[in-house]
């Protein structure tokens, strides 16, 4: 709608940009392309700030989001990548600055590919594929090896030539399949099928020489993934691709940064084993030798005691002991009994001093009555009683005249 100004009637500033923010907020929300020259996401903050320049033309609009909005491709999308963005214009009257709110991003070419992988990666990591806990160990000298990769590729030189100069005796069974292209997925899927059913192989390890994100997707194919974590034999995966991983890397046992890599991690050294047995030994000796040498010290320090000198020293000096003792023991015992003889005969002697037997022996008698009472008074006696007379030697009857 046009507006009546003139040199005489213009529109102040402000008038003029609110109507132009008017006029934008009719606008509908529109898909813009450029490529992030400016990413600002401040920690804790609910908005992220970026800035999308069109290289044609050298403009750069500014661009406002809800980081949950960013953090949907945060993981493929960074400065100087292209995206795609569904936006509503917005004008900022203060300032009179254009800038866009974003709803919608989207990665463009090799962006979109690494958020679809992105997305299949999470996916398989939620079902546990990638779980640390069900990688199986490698190992320590396999007898034969399976190998998946292009025919004669330089991925199989580095291995073959690799593994036979640390261990020359380590044996292949090797699988030629094309490791890019429409074909190779079903193919690399069926040559890992097969070894992983021989008996005999005791690790896979399926390499390539690297290339660009589009020739690996072949090896984060999720129905190769799918395989590869099904396997009983621990896998290698050697794709030579430091910048981007394919999704093979994160299922397989274990890792290699390229085939040479792998190579070095699944066959070990002779000469490096050679040399650790080499210590080993010389440690195990060294140990021994140590042993004997303490030993022989603590040998010779019992030998050194008096009682292993002289063994027998002990025995005198107890045996003097004991037959000091024992003639102690009997000059106790001898006076002992000396004593008791001499109380025992001092015993006796009063015994026989003070028994009535010996006053018997000087001449006395002692009168009874015929219940055995002594007579000890001439009243106890009566005319005519008969009693029984005690002597020294015998006894005899009495009668009582008067």
């Amino acid at each position: 709608m046009a507006l009546n100004t003139s040199a005489d009637a213009p529109l102040p500033v402000g008038e003029v940009s609110r109507l132009i923010g008017g006029w934008i907020d009719r606008l509908g929300a529109v898909w813009v392309e450029g490529q992030i020259t400016q990413l600002s996401r401040r920690p804790g903050a609910g908005v992220v700030f970026l800035t999308l320049r069109d290289p044609s033309y050298d403009i750069s609009v500014s661009v406002t989001c809800f980081r949950q909005v960013f953090e949907a491709v945060a993981d493929v999308v960074s400065e100087g990548a292209r995206v795609v963005v569904l936006a509503k214009p917005e004008w900022y009257a203060p300032r009179g600055q254009l800038s866009l709110r974003a709803t919608e991003i989207k990665p463009v070419g090799v962006g979109e590919l690494l958020a679809r992988l992105e997305q299949l990666k999470k996916s398989l990591a939620s079902e546990g594929l990638f779980a640390p806990e069900r990688k199986k160990a490698l190992p320590f000298l396999p007898q034969l090896i399976g190998l998946v990769c292009g025919r004669a590729s330089a991925a199989e030189r580095d291995v073959l030539e690799n593994a036979r100069h640390r261990w020359p005796a380590v044996r292949f069974e090797v699988r030629n399949v094309p490791v890019q292209g429409v074909h190779a997925v079903p193919q690399v899927v069926q040559a890992v099928k097969e070894l992983d059913a021989l008996d005999a192989v005791d690790v896979i390890v399926v390499a390539r020489g690297g290339g660009s994100v589009e020739d690996l997707l072949p090896f984060s194919d999720e129905q190769l993934v799918r395989a590869v974590a099904a396997c009983r034999t621990p896998v290698v995966s050697a794709i030579g691709h430091e910048p981007d991983h394919p999704l093979l890397d994160f299922v397989a046992d274990l890792r290699a940064s390229t085939p040479t890599d792998a190579a070095k991690k699944v066959v070990p050294d002779v000469g490096e084993e050679y040399e650790r047995v080499r210590l080993l030994r010389d440690r195990a000796r060294r140990s021994v030798r140590s042993f004997i040498e303490r030993e022989e010290r603590g040998l010779a320090h019992a030998l050194a005691r008096p009682s292993i000198e002289d063994p027998h020293r002990m025995v005198d000096e107890r045996a003097d002991q004991v037959a000091a003792l024992l003639d102690r023991g009997r000059r106790t015992l001898g006076h002992l009994l000396d004593r008791a003889d001499s109380e025992l005969t001092h015993t006796h002697a009063r015994v026989v001093a003070l028994s009535p037997a010996a006053t018997l022996q000087r001449g006395y008698a002692v009168l009874q009555k015929t219940d055995g009472h002594v007579v000890r008074d001439a009243d106890e006696v009566a005319e005519g009683e008969a009693l029984r007379a005690r002597v020294a030697e015998g006894e005899f009857t009495v009668r009582v005249d008067a």
